[in-house]
């Protein structure tokens, strides 16, 4: 939406991109400056040759101009355009609700409290439990499965290691305390009684060793580093609990959160048993989604790697090796959000980890993540806030038993 007092800044491409490549600048730009407010990213003949960014103020030309042309040219120039893969399309269509988050609100059902972030309320909180339950009884059908709870905060050395800083930079929340010295407590009592809080308050403080985790398996390859798995077997750990990513302006309903929750699965082992039990367990969920009659679909997918000199060609390699497939669930007319994925590692996390499989050297790896909030959203997207018109088994689940 475009404010009367918005300022606009056309930027001019180096050259043109095609359009294909649109959504890939689309999602990159809020990180580009924490002045953008807004932009338009526009086609003609098939090609992107500008984008307008939307500000409260003047931005500065020249320096923007080479901020969105550099992000540009390294992450999304030289990508390969490639049509969209399916691996597998629900045979239903639905008719879908408009303003459900906001008739969630209205309902008090969910409350922002700050950005990015929602309290929940039910009937959500059973919808989360369904829908957690039911993806973690399709994994227990197959595989002897271990979990665990883990610590909120995670070592900023875990993320490290698995080299999330040279691909998500733009999503990283560290965690930080004053030092512990008094004449430092004494300083912030008495500047934050005059002043608040702001950001000077970091002069204080000098502790980055943790930060918030942005998804749950690198708990797990955190947890088993340095061990020697039996090379027996499949190894297969699960885990729920609070992800965090910084998504600047892109934080919107249930959809987009800085705060979110993941159920996620973890296989370590031999590389044809985590391709094959990763595989076996999306068609489980493909048949479970099609027993509810929710529509969407299962495509080849990318993660958004971010400003790495090899951004693009990790992209490409991601999705030429199908690395990645996304579970995208609808919630409007032509549009989707991914509510699920399924990923194969090879051998990374066991060699940064040094997670060996027996005497195989570094166990192969692949993790399926859930995205509970969207999971809900995408469901109730779908079906709508009457209970009476929910599939038997998430009525019959949220009403306790009651049909």
């Amino acid at each position: 939406m475009t404010h009367t007092d918005d300022v606009l800044t056309r930027i001019d491409l180096h050259s043109p991109i095609p359009e294909a490549l649109a959504t890939e600048i689309e999602r990159r730009l809020f990180f580009v400056s924490p002045e953008i407010t807004g932009f338009e990213v526009t086609a003609d003949g098939g090609e992107v040759r500008s984008v307008t960014l939307r500000s409260e103020r003047p931005l500065p030309h020249e320096a923007l101009t080479e901020k969105v042309n550099s992000m540009v040219d390294n992450d999304v120039r030289k990508q390969w355009v490639t049509p969209p893969k399916a691996v597998w399309t629900s045979p239903h269509t639905r008719p879908l609700h408009q303003d459900v988050f906001e008739l969630l609100a209205a309902t008090g059902a969910v409350t922002e409290v700050g950005e990015g972030q929602v309290a929940l309320g039910e009937p959500l909180i059973s919808l989360f439990d369904y829908f957690d339950r039911a993806v973690c009884d399709l994994l227990a059908e197959d595989h002897e499965v271990r979990e665990y709870q883990y610590p909120t905060l995670i070592p900023t050395k875990a993320l490290e290691t698995a080299g999330y800083f040279k691909s998500f930079p733009q999503h990283l929340m560290f965690v930080t305390r004053l030092r512990n010295d008094l004449d430092v407590y004494r300083g912030f009592q008495q500047k934050q009684a005059v002043t608040g809080i702001d950001p000077a308050v970091l002069d204080s403080c000098g502790n980055v060793d943790y930060c918030l985790p942005p998804t749950m398996c690198y708990h797990t390859f955190n947890q088993y580093s340095h061990r020697t798995l039996d090379g027996d077997r499949l190894h297969v750990v699960t885990s729920r609990g609070k992800s965090f990513r910084y998504e600047a302006a892109y934080a919107t309903s249930l959809e987009r959160l800085w705060d979110f929750t993941i159920r996620e699965m973890v296989f370590m082992g031999a590389r044809e048993d985590v391709l094959s039990s990763r595989e076996r367990f999306m068609h489980k969920v493909f048949a479970f989604v099609e027993e509810l009659g929710l529509s969407g679909r299962c495509e080849v997918g990318n993660d958004p790697f971010f400003c790495g000199t090899d951004t693009s060609e990790r992209i490409w390699s991601q999705r030429l090796l199908e690395l990645k497939y996304e579970l995208r669930l609808d919630v409007a007319a032509g549009r989707t959000i991914a509510v699920g994925s399924f990923n194969f590692h090879d051998d990374l996390f066991g060699k940064v980890f040094g997670i060996d499989h027996g005497t195989d050297g570094p166990t192969r790896s692949g993790c399926v993540g859930f995205g509970l909030e969207r999971l809900v959203y995408a469901f109730l997207c779908q079906y709508g806030l009457d209970t009476a018109a929910w599939p038997a088994p998430v009525r019959a689940a949220v009403s306790g038993g009651r049909p």
